[in-house]
């Protein structure tokens, strides 16, 4: 019972984390407000996470986690190239769709500092490098054009993220406040992402 009990609160923590540091970045985030928005006191706060640093990687531990470590299994498997290709950006949107805070959040520690924002996502299990290679490996296999993996990796993201970091003008311009319509649009987008990489990188 103890241990469900110390499960719920550290969930509290990091859901009210995620909508402070949202709204108020690193910088601006206060743990006395975390704590009220998790509805504990700071002591307790402190009990779970003694710095606003550990808290902040706690979060992006336990969201990246949830994907990024299969992908890196699946980037190595013997699976098809555009089977791999489609599962990475099918997580990857699903990681946005369920986590609509992070374009926002990365955004505004990229330019607070980037080192640290860079060494989180790393040591949560994001290994670009990996990504790279898988693409190399297609290119001396003649199976994809000649194309820096840089290059293709920053398009996936980019194609993935945009919808979701453009929300709120989005939905107002393309569909007038109508959110389901703007989230079927994020699930057809997993399919439309792919075929623009596969269509523009395949060798036929």
């Amino acid at each position: 019972m103890t241990e469900i009990k110390k499960d719920n609160t550290e969930e509290k923590i990091l859901n009210a984390a995620k909508k402070v540091f949202t709204h108020k970045g690193m910088d601006g985030a206060r743990m006395q407000e975390i704590a009220n928005e998790a509805g504990i006191n700071k002591a307790l706060l402190h009990y779970y996470f003694r710095t606003k640093e550990k808290l902040f990687e706690a979060i992006f531990r336990k969201v990246f986690r949830q994907v990024f470590p299969n992908i890196n299994t699946l980037i190595n498997s013997d699976l098809p190239f555009e089977e791999k290709l489609g599962t990475f950006i099918d997580k990857y949107i699903e990681l946005l769709i369920k986590n609509p805070f992070l374009p926002s959040f990365i955004l505004k520690e990229i330019h607070r500092d980037p080192e640290f924002l860079a060494s989180v996502i790393k040591s949560s299990g994001v290994k670009p490098q990996e990504i790279f290679g898988m693409f190399e490996r297609e290119i001396e296999a003649g199976k994809i054009r000649k194309a820096n993996p840089k290059d293709l990796l920053i398009n996936m993201l980019a194609l993935s993220i945009f919808p979701v970091a453009a929300k709120p003008l989005m939905k107002i311009m393309f569909f007038e406040n109508d959110n389901k319509a703007y989230n079927d649009f994020l699930l057809e987008r997993k399919k439309t992402v792919k075929e623009f990489i596969l269509n523009s990188i395949l060798i036929k």
